[in-house]
């Protein structure tokens, strides 16, 4: 696996310390993370992020954790696969 497919940028969601969001968030950001979307009441967020710098996320005090955006393809309901 080369370098250059290490580092694509990946999709993650994070929940983090809601008592601390804001300062939470500028770390991460400091790591980068590209922040896509916030929802500070939810302790949660969303961004990007090179796939080699998430340790570096996991590593910010006040993150609970991180999972990487998933995308699910389902059949239409009238498919033969069920």
């Amino acid at each position: 696996m080369s370098e250059s497919s290490n580092s694509a940028p990946v999709g993650v969601i994070l929940a983090v310390d809601p008592d601390r969001f804001t300062e939470v968030v500028e770390a991460l950001r400091q790591a980068g993370l590209t922040v896509t979307g916030e929802q500070p009441e939810l302790g949660t967020l969303s961004g990007t992020i090179a796939e080699n710098r998430i340790p570096a996320l996991e590593a910010v005090d006040g993150v609970d954790s991180l999972d990487r955006e998933t995308t699910y393809r389902l059949p239409p309901p009238d498919s033969p696969i069920q």
